[in-house]
């Protein structure tokens, strides 16, 4: 990306970021609608990885309705774009507001109730964004490569007590710290670590490379572990937030394993609103030939 563009490309980012906010929830999700047509007829990487992904992870499905998957999953991509405009820029509570029902809450209360640290694992399903408003916690953060949005996102993710560290090694040991005094930290855990940096274990029974930092924090603090999502509901109704308490399991020598079950678990509940235009699959193990063109 040319230097000299970043100006104007961050000034109509924030343009488009502030015309959205002006706009009802459920406006901005139909204009999302409009733009998730435009990735599936006008992005063919977009497309083309989605198809790729969901084949090889509904291989009960037969093509027609894996595409129509991969369809509706850029549609349901394009409502994750035009929503920011609310959830960064809407005060706190009003975006809140339109929680609408919050199943499993009282799996943080008892966490609370015992001075319980909390690890949430929230993958890329539905409006993860979310999370971090709705529970104050210490999250790892990478600046965006457009360095002017670097305050606009800061702001927008802290508005309501959430902390941000950085993506490194003091980064990690303050959330360390954070969960042995009984605070929270958010982990998005779907993320390809890169080669040499996770361990490869089934999701959708093919092999991904997969973080281990989930499990490490858990296994070091004894932190309680709750995956959740929030989901998208129907015509800008709002959010139905969910949260799933992890079992023993995630704290044993077979964590990943589990942690990539559980979070298979979750996008089974909603699969279109997973975000599968994402090369999860791009480090293979060795020997192994890539799956993506």
């Amino acid at each position: 990306m040319s230097r000299k563009n970043i100006p104007i490309k961050v000034f109509l980012i924030k343009l488009l970021l502030h015309a959205l906010a002006l706009l009802p929830l459920r406006a901005a999700h139909a204009i999302g609608h409009l733009f998730g047509l435009f990735l599936w007829h006008g992005s063919t990487r977009s497309r083309s990885v989605a198809l790729t992904n969901i084949a090889l992870c509904f291989t009960e499905m037969d093509k027609r309705s894996q595409t129509r998957l991969a369809k509706a999953s850029l549609l349901e991509s394009g409502k994750n774009i035009t929503e920011l405009g609310a959830l960064w820029l809407w005060p706190a509570e009003k975006i809140l507001q339109r929680v609408k029902q919050v199943s499993g809450g009282e799996y943080i209360e008892q966490a609370n109730q015992q001075q319980q640290g909390i690890i949430f694992v929230a993958p890329h399903l539905g409006c993860w964004e979310l999370i971090g408003l709705y529970y104050p916690m210490l999250c790892l953060y990478r600046p965006p490569k457009m360095a002017p949005l670097d305050p606009l996102i800061r702001a927008a993710r802290t508005r309501n007590g959430t902390r941000l560290a950085a993506t490194d090694a003091r980064g990690v040991r303050a959330i360390l710290q954070a969960l042995r005094k009984g605070e929270a930290t958010g982990i998005l855990p779907d993320q390809d670590p890169g080669q040499g940096n996770g361990l490869f274990a089934p999701f959708f029974g093919v092999q991904a490379n997969t973080m281990a930092l989930v499990s490490k924090l858990a296994i070091k603090s004894k932190a309680k572990v709750i995956f959740t999502y929030a989901e998208r509901l129907s015509k800008g109704q709002g959010y139905h937030l969910h949260f799933i308490p992890a079992s023993d399991e995630i704290y044993g020598e077979n964590s990943v394993v589990y942690m990539n079950q559980q979070v298979e678990s979750l996008i089974r509940q909603a699969p279109e609103q997973y975000l599968w235009h994402y090369k999860r699959f791009k480090t293979r193990p060795e020997g192994e030939a890539g799956v993506y063109d």
